[in-house]
């Protein structure tokens, strides 16, 4: 197991991944998620927050009309039930348009980019609170590192009878050490193997790995997945977007 001085642990933490430098120690696969891209220059891996956002649109439309029901008290007189029942609509219409944003507010699609070439990523993430709708931090936040500054983190979350596994990247300032960002990278999938995969790509290039399978076509929904076909469609910043799919102007 790999050790670093990390100022703070990601939740869940079981174990430090090799670094972005040192030998894969296990296979690498990507399972069930073939690359958006992989070439000579980059390296694209897709990613969602939201790994089901069509679920919490049909529960608001089968919860919408039941806070309606809380504001008969209030018809009738009944002062103390009237009250209860304003608490109850506001509480019923606050997670309402909670999870009508979860459905609606994540891009299909949150990739990020591993630029071979230029010994950079860059990450099209796209951040948001769990429990208040009205936060300022929803929204896409892309941004780039130095690949040496990556170090991934395998984490394990129970709750009852159901587990969620993943690996969480966490960017360290080159100085300090001190953890500056962190972002997914897998949940729920082939996890560290997925981080072995970037790292036999970052290392040694595409010819250490097998030929990728075609890449998944994203716009691909089925006429029944709503929220899916709402949902925004990836939008890098152009200087991004250039810089992270070309190699530096020396080469």
């Amino acid at each position: 197991m790999h050790s670093y001085q990390f100022s703070r642990r990601c939740p869940g933490w079981c174990e430090d991944l090799p670094g972005p430098n040192d030998p894969p120690l296990i296979e690498s696969d990507l399972g069930n998620q073939p690359p958006n891209h992989q070439d000579h220059i980059y390296l694209e891996i897709p990613r969602s927050s939201v790994p089901s956002r069509n679920w919490p649109l049909f529960t608001i439309s089968l919860t919408s009309p039941a806070p309606i029901v809380f504001l008969i008290p209030l018809s009738i007189g009944e002062i103390e039930l009237s009250l209860l029942g304003i608490s109850l609509y506001m509480l019923c219409s606050i997670m309402n348009f909670h999870l009508f944003r979860i459905s609606l507010s994540p891009p299909l699609d949150e990739p990020i980019r591993f630029n071979r070439a230029r010994q950079k990523i860059y990450a099209y993430n796209f951040k948001y609170s769990q429990w208040n709708p009205l936060a300022k931090q929803w929204g896409i936040h892309p941004v780039s590192y130095d690949w040496a500054q990556l170090r991934a983190e395998r984490w394990d979350l129970s709750g009852g009878h159901h587990t969620i596994r993943g690996v969480t990247l966490s960017v360290l300032h080159p100085e300090t050490g001190r953890v500056i960002d962190r972002f997914m990278l897998s949940i729920n999938g082939s996890n560290q193997h997925v981080w072995a995969y970037i790292c036999n790509y970052m290392q040694k290039g595409p010819s250490a790995l097998p030929p990728p399978e075609p890449p998944i076509d994203h716009d691909d929904i089925l006429w029944c997945e709503l929220a899916s076909r709402l949902a925004p469609k990836v939008n890098w910043p152009a200087s991004l977007d250039i810089e992270s799919r070309t190699p530096p102007a020396t080469q």
